[in-house]
Parts: C-alpha cells; structure tokens; sequence
C-alpha cells in the first residue's frame, strides 16, 4: 500500500473512531486521558473553558484579525444536555458583546437540539438569534452530516424570514450543494460560509479532494459574490486562495477568508499583511475530541504534533499569529 493509500485509510479509521459515543465519552470522563489528549487538542482548541476562547479572541482581534467562536459540541441526545448547550451559547453571546464588534458565533443545531426534536433546536435558535440581533452579532450555521442537510436548511430559511444576522454553511462536496446555494441565496441576507467538507460520507455521495472539487467551490464562491452576499472562504488550500488574492473582483466584494485556529498560521498572517480580510474559527469546550480527530484525518502528518503534545505539550498556537 502507498502512502497516500495508507493516509486515506488512516483518515477514514480516525473519522469512525471519531464518532464513536462510548470512546469519545470515555475520554471526556477519564482522570488520565482527558488531561493528556487535551494537550494535544490545544493545537487546534482554544481551551476547554470560555475564558480561554476570550483570551484568544481578545489576542487576534488585537493584531486585526477577525474571530469566529464556537463553544463546540454536537449529536446531544438528551432535552437537559440540549438545553445546558443553549446556555453556555447564550452566556458566550453575553461575553461577546463585550468586546470588539465583528466576533462571529458559530454552532451546530446538533448541538442545541436537532438529534432530539426539531422544535427544540428551532427554539433555542431562535433565542440565541434574538440575543444576537440586540448585541449586534450575527450567528452562522455549521453544516454537519448529509443526513441532516434537509433539516439544516429548513431551520436556517425559516429563522432567516424573521432574522437577518444568521448565515448558513455549505458543503462543496455534497453533489446536492450547488441546488441548495441557488436556494439560499434567494432568501435572508446572512453570510454563506463555504466549505470543502470534513465529514466521512458513504462511497458516491460525495465529490473527493479533485481539481473538480476545487473549481466547484470557486464557482460557489462566484455565485455569492455575484448575488452581493457575504461569503467566508473557509478554506487552507492555497491553489484557492491564491485565486481569490490574485483577483480583484474578490478584493471589492464582501469575501473574507476563513482559517482554522492553528493551522496554517504563516498564511493566516501573510493574507492579513496583505490586506485581505481573515477571520480566524476559534472552538472552545469539553468536546473537543471529535474535532481533534478530524483535524488529523485532515492532514494525517498531524499525528506526530499530536503525541509529541501529549507527552511534552507545546508552544501556544495564539502566538504564532
């Protein structure tokens, strides 16, 4: 087997294990594990308190980029965790609207309700939305599994007929997105943030890392842009965001790049030093152990900061900014 057979095996091992309830439970319980793979996660991680996604937010505002923070969690199963999660989310609006304006909120409805009841989620949506609009902060949509893409959407058209700060994320990997973009961008008015796709879907289902998945994600870029909404380049492949940089019709419209917190930090600063707006996806919480997962199955190479981390930690990421 060749390396990137080996790595593509690797990433698919890690994203099933990633779903694992009872492993990722077992780790956030755990007085040894929880500790130690922390360390790792804090690559990727701002912390798994509020007070350190503040910290970090507070830094990289300073230097002038713009944040995006997620207190993160996903697939509650219960009314009482939905509802714990709704809080901490409404006690991270409170703590935002604080500070400087332009902080983002970002969150699963899986989160907040959606794997228990539709209304549920719709109705702690609805709350944070509300406490959004009055603090002057907008909410963006995470998209999460194919299978709860209908949902999504539905949720997100019909909060936006009475919201106008909640924007949406897509997945250019889907076959399906491109339909779905011509139908979000003839209602609300909230950012449209584009991403490849991080999520292990079934065989034929999804459109792999290609030339052709690079020239869909521009095309969707381009759609925005020419129906004058916002859109986040969520994105760390360089062959687009060198399409996006070399190009002033981006330059003029309401594009930003968005980048993970801790990769990439180099390009993050040199995008910034350029003069193109980046904005950096803070995650905070105790949930972190899928996210670390799918960082390294990302880029399997991860790995090795990943145990080097855990054994002797590492230098702060915030500061490489």
């Amino acid at each position: 087997m060749n390396d990137s057979l080996s790595e593509r095996a690797f990433a698919d091992a890690l994203k099933s294990v990633a779903r694992n309830l009872q492993l990722k439970q077992y780790v956030r319980q755990s007085a040894e594990w929880y500790p130690i793979l922390l360390r790792a996660a804090e690559r990727f991680v701002a912390g798994d308190v509020l007070e350190r996604g503040l910290f970090c937010r507070d830094a990289l505002d300073a230097q002038g980029y713009r944040t995006s923070l997620e207190y993160i969690g996903e697939n509650t199963l219960t009314e009482t965790e939905c509802t714990q999660a709704f809080q901490e989310f409404s006690r991270l609006i409170e703590a935002c609207s604080k500070g400087r304006p332009g902080t983002r909120i970002s969150l699963d409805l899986s989160h907040i309700g959606l794997s228990v009841d539709e209304d549920l989620s719709y109705r702690h949506l609805e709350g944070l939305a509300s406490q959004a609009e009055v603090a002057g902060l907008e909410l963006v949509i995470s998209m999460e599994e194919s299978a709860k893409t209908n949902s999504i959407l539905a949720l997100h058209r019909n909060i936006s007929a009475r919201f106008t700060n909640v924007g949406i994320t897509l997945q250019a990997q889907l076959p399906r997105t491109l339909e779905d973009l011509e139908q979000v961008l003839t209602y609300g008015s909230g950012t449209i943030r584009i991403v490849k796709g991080a999520y292990q879907e079934q065989e034929g289902q999804y459109i792999p890392r290609s030339e052709t998945l690079t020239s869909r994600y521009i095309q969707m870029v381009d759609l925005c842009v020419q129906a004058g909404r916002a859109v986040s380049v969520a994105t760390h492949d360089e062959p687009i965001l060198r399409h996006m940089t070399r190009n002033e019709v981006y330059r003029g419209a309401a594009v930003e790049i968005e980048m993970l917190y801790g990769i990439r930090t180099d390009l993050a600063k040199q995008l910034k030093d350029d003069g193109f707006p980046v904005r950096i996806y803070l995650t905070y919480g105790e949930e972190w152990f899928l996210y670390l997962c799918h960082r390294i199955a990302e880029h399997p190479p991860n790995i090795y900061d990943a145990v080097t981390r855990s054994i002797a930690g590492g230098t702060e990421p915030i500061t490489q900014y």
